[in-house]
């Protein structure tokens, strides 16, 4: 999941929010700063933001539509709506995992101990990559877990017909979705919200 200016809101949160006792930052509290390289931009002047890829999830892209009983929605929309919800909601901790996905860095992200990429997945607005998380089993498991309740429930786009995320960066695409399509409606509610 590319958590654009999602990870703006994480980073500037989490950076201005981190103190000298935090877990997050204990090796800097011990003088041993750890650099990430990175795409940066700037918020303001004294402020700036990276993204951050989630690890074995990947949600639905910003301007993705998925179909459901009414016809097309906002589901990218809808998968950014509520990471950033989630974000909000408490201060995240980032876990970098040491490896990169399209130029950014990749990360476990939690919020008040909730982890971002299982949360998604169980709202049925990412789906599990857990090729990624060969060094995690247990959180693996979790996602698939977390994958399929949502399709038992319909949650999200379980509720219709979807494109997997990666397949739809590499263009493939709904009907609805097509050139000369009428618009889809405004909501990023999944349906039935």
């Amino acid at each position: 999941m590319r958590l654009t200016a999602l990870a703006a809101l994480v980073l500037a949160g989490a950076c201005s929010a981190a103190a000298p006792t935090d877990p997050a930052t204990s090796d800097m509290a011990a003088g041993e700063a750890r650099a990430i390289t990175a795409r940066g931009r700037a918020i303001d002047g004294d402020t700036v933001s990276i993204d951050i890829r989630l690890s074995g999830a990947d949600a639905f892209e910003r301007r993705q539509l998925c179909r459901g009983n009414a016809g097309c929605w906002q589901c990218g929309k809808a998968a950014q709506d509520l990471a950033a919800r989630a974000l909000k909601s408490g201060n995240a901790v980032i876990r970098l995992t040491g490896t990169a996905s399209y130029g950014r860095p990749v990360g476990i992200v939690t919020i008040e101990g909730r982890d971002l990429g299982e949360t998604m997945i169980a709202a049925g607005l990412a789906v599990p990559v857990t090729g990624y998380l060969n060094n995690d089993p247990a959180r693996a498991r979790r996602y698939v877990i977390a994958y399929n309740g949502a399709v038992l429930s319909r949650a999200g786009a379980h509720a219709g017909s979807f494109i997997e995320p990666a397949r739809w960066r590499r263009g493939e695409r709904l009907s609805c979705e097509a050139r000369g399509s009428p618009r889809p409606p405004r909501s990023s509610r999944p349906p039935g919200k």
